[in-house]
């Protein structure tokens, strides 16, 4: 398949990575720093599952570089995604199938704002991974597994292209048939980790591990559940529990991407992730005063590390 990864971080560069290691033709959209590191040298992956280094030049700085591809996968940052989309739309990559692999339940939303609803198949990832340094990015553990689905019969057959690209690059992957209900039940566990992962500035095993902070974790994921309920996903009353007892069945290291911008000054996710449970309640009429307080805690570091006072 040819396809273009716009974002060459954590998700997609490791996606990406290991697509292009089995032959596939990948190009990646980045900037910066990152984009010369890899122009230079290539995209290196470090993995417990092994490492794979792209060849140099598969990457340009914008969407409208890219010539052709047969699937284009989103996967930057959320405040960035209303941007992509604006240069899909203008570029040669106008109609084509579109996967994003980004967090939270938004992101299809704003890039119809642009792009037709035709071309938007559903998606969601699980995999710890971020840029450890230009041109380098880190794979945490071994979970590395995509899921996605058509939403449109006409979108069937590039998925199951897709599902065998993925075969054949060693990622764990499924075709959903209800893709939608995936993308919440991602979206719950998202938000009960990055939230208790972030407001305690520890990873999840301390979290786990403490009474306080584990209600705490269990409550952010239980509202999330219930503006799911209430947007008409027909998540079970338990799930909860459930992503609860998950939770503990992770590497006690393990901490979220939220987490890892805070630590290092970057701009969060929040308005998507605990920020949006917050507003989503709000006008479906259900309470969510954890994921409200969590927005209120972390509110400073929203755009970056503060300012000194």
């Amino acid at each position: 398949m040819r396809i273009a990864i716009v974002g060459a971080g954590g998700v997609g560069g490791y996606f990406g990575a290991r697509l292009a290691a089995a032959g596939h033709e990948v190009t990646f959209v980045a900037r910066g720093r990152h984009l010369e590191a890899v122009r230079r040298s290539g995209l290196l992956v470090r993995s417990p599952l092994g490492d794979v280094r792209t060849s140099p030049g598969s990457v340009v700085e914008s969407v409208a570089d890219v010539d052709g591809a047969d699937l284009v996968v989103v996967a930057v940052k959320l405040w960035d995604t209303e941007d992509v989309a604006r240069q899909l739309a203008a570029s040669k990559l106008a109609g084509t199938p579109v996967l994003s692999l980004q967090n939270g339940v938004h992101k299809d939303t704003v890039l119809a704002r642009h792009l037709p609803a035709e071309s938007l198949l559903g998606g969601a990832c699980f995999i710890s991974a971020f840029i450890e340094e230009p041109g380098v990015v880190r794979h945490n553990g071994t979970l590395q597994r995509m899921v996605f689905g058509a939403r449109r019969p006409e979108q069937e057959p590039v998925a199951r292209r897709l599902l065998q690209a993925c075969a054949e690059a060693g990622i764990d992957a499924e075709v959903s048939e209800d893709v939608d209900r995936v993308i919440w039940e991602k979206y719950v566990f998202l938000v009960g980790h990055s939230a208790t992962t972030t407001a305690v500035r520890r990873p999840i095993g301390v979290v786990r591990s403490d009474a306080r902070t584990r209600a705490l974790l269990r409550d952010v994921m239980a509202e999330a559940a219930a503006v799911a309920r209430a947007s008409g996903v027909a998540l079970a009353e338990d799930f909860a529990e459930r992503q609860l007892a998950f939770c503990d069945t992770l590497p006690a290291d393990m901490t979220s991407s939220m987490h890892n911008d805070l630590e290092h000054g970057h701009r969060l996710e929040l308005p998507w992730l605990s920020g949006g449970v917050a507003d989503l309640a709000a006008e479906l009429g259900v309470p969510a005063p954890r994921n409200r307080t969590v927005t209120d805690i972390l509110s400073p570091y929203v755009d970056g590390a503060p300012a000194s006072a």
